[in-house]
């Protein structure tokens, strides 16, 4: 990172600022040419779990190529300047890179559909009706690196 006095390090800021996101930007790739798509998502034990249909250019990329990186930021703003150069943005940011499998079995889709309520219901534990857990695919994100970053903070 160029400027390291923004670099965040502690690993408990970077999962506080994974819990504290609404939406993940996962990015894929085919064919050489990016595809980022914002996906609803949970974290717990260095991984990240979203749902999706089971087919669409989402489900086609992992496919073909499991390779992903991720974008989160929370507390976006923007800060005015003096002049034009002067302007600026506080932030809380996280980019890291991992590899995308798809969760298999009524059983661990209904745990990683769990992990992904709490996220945004703060709690656990929910009902799901066979067919719905059926008809999702359900992808997880084995984190193998990722940075933080600030700024105005």
């Amino acid at each position: 990172m160029r400027k390291k006095d923004r670099e965040i390090k502690d690993k408990k800021l970077m999962e506080s600022i994974l819990e504290r996101a609404s939406v993940c930007r996962v990015g894929l790739s085919e064919n050489n040419v990016p595809y980022i798509v914002p996906v609803n998502f949970g974290y717990r034990d260095n991984c990240l779990y979203f749902h999706s249909a089971k087919e669409g250019k989402k489900i086609d990329m992992i496919r073909g190529n499991n390779n992903v990186c991720f974008e989160i930021d929370i507390d976006s703003e923007v800060v005015k300047g003096e002049n034009a150069c002067g302007w600026t943005m506080k932030y809380y940011s996280i980019i890291g890179f991992g590899r995308a499998f798809f969760v298999e079995g009524f059983e661990e889709k209904r745990k990683a559909l769990d992990i992904v309520m709490e996220h945004y219901a703060g709690k656990s534990s929910f009902e799901y009706s066979e067919e719905a857990v059926n008809n999702a695919a359900i992808i997880k994100v084995e984190i193998e690196s990722m940075t933080g970053k600030k700024s105005g903070y």
